[in-house]
Parts: C-alpha cells; structure tokens; sequence
C-alpha cells in the first residue's frame, strides 16, 4: 500500500525513533509499504519517520543510482554495487573516509535539493527483517543513502547540514512546504 510522505515541519521528523521487536504489529507489511511508497515516489531511501511512524526502521535500494551513472561516472564509487536492504534498529559504530560533498533531496522536502559534505563510510550495526543482527561496511553512494535515511531516524534532516546563509536561502521554499502550498507527483501529507 503506498503511504503519504510526511511533509517537512511535521514534528515527527524531529524526533529521535524508539527501537522496535520482532513483535511489532504488522512489521512485515509495513516494510512492504515502505518500498511500494519509495518506488512510486522515485526514492532511493525512506525512512519510518516520513511516513509519520517514530521507529528505527529505513529501506535503501541504492542499486538504482549505481545502475543509472553514465560510463564516465562508474569510477566514483568504486566497490560499491549498491544494496536494496531494509534496516532495523541500526547505530552508528564508526564514520570513517575523508567528507564529501553530493547533491541531496528529500521525499520530506520535495523540490529542494542543496549539496551536502558526509563521510565515504560508515559502519552499522543493525538488525534486518528477521531481526538477525549484523555489523556491515558500507561506503560510496550506499554509504551517503544510508547516512541521509540514518538521519530521519535521529531527528535530522540533510537541511541541518547546511551553512546559515544557506538555511536562510531556502527558508520560503520551507515555509511553503510546511504549509502545503506545494504540489508533488506522489501522496504527500501535510501538517
């Protein structure tokens, strides 16, 4: 089922998610929704948060940004073949790499899209959808896509990262998402 993406100023995209079990209700089709909801919305991430759900829980499939880069491009991510993978009560053991900088968006923040300094790699321990536990490496574009949608799950938004100058840039476009003056190709719910 597609959900509505919570739209920036929504109070749940500020909140630091609560950890779930395996006996969450109704888990695994929530999980299915989520990436029926990131496809329809041309996502390449979606956390629990933006569909108005304060749990640790995101999906990644970054297999499609690695699959659509021109023949030039395929040397900037080297090693990273990109991974469509549900995360569940994920924490951040280490950033490691020299930051980088990369063009964001967000489903949360439609039509905004500011570049955006993050480390090459990450290390997570998480939990997957049989809730077995893994500690896993990731760097590149996957690494980048899991940071952002790590973000939704502590209350950060790729926005926080920005210089004030910045911020203050984009504070309309804010404003105007915040009170639905906004129109997206997707199901978007509004304050």
């Amino acid at each position: 089922m597609i959900l509505p993406i919570v739209a920036y100023g929504n109070p749940v995209l500020r909140k630091v998610a609560e950890e779930i079990d395996p006996q969450y209700p109704g888990l695994e089709a929530l999980i299915d929704s989520m990436w029926e909801t990131m496809y329809a919305s041309n996502g390449v991430g979606l956390a629990a948060p933006q569909i108005n759900k304060a749990i640790r829980l995101f999906v990644v499939d970054s297999r499609q940004i690695i699959e659509n880069l021109e023949e030039d491009e395929k040397d900037l991510y080297p090693g990273d073949e990109g991974i469509q993978q549900a995360f569940i009560n994920a924490h951040i053991k280490t950033l490691e790499g020299a930051l980088w900088s990369y063009n964001e968006g967000c489903l949360s923040i439609p039509k905004v899209r500011e570049d955006v300094k993050r480390n090459e790699t990450v290390t997570l321990t998480y939990q997957d959808e049989n809730f077995e536990q893994h500690t896993r490496t990731f760097s590149g574009i996957t690494a980048r896509v899991i940071l952002h949608e790590y973000d939704h799950i502590e209350g950060k938004l790729f926005i926080d990262y920005l210089p004030p100058l910045r911020k203050k840039l984009i504070k309309g476009k804010l404003n105007d998402i915040s009170s639905g003056k906004i129109r997206v190709d997707y199901k978007m719910s509004f304050q």
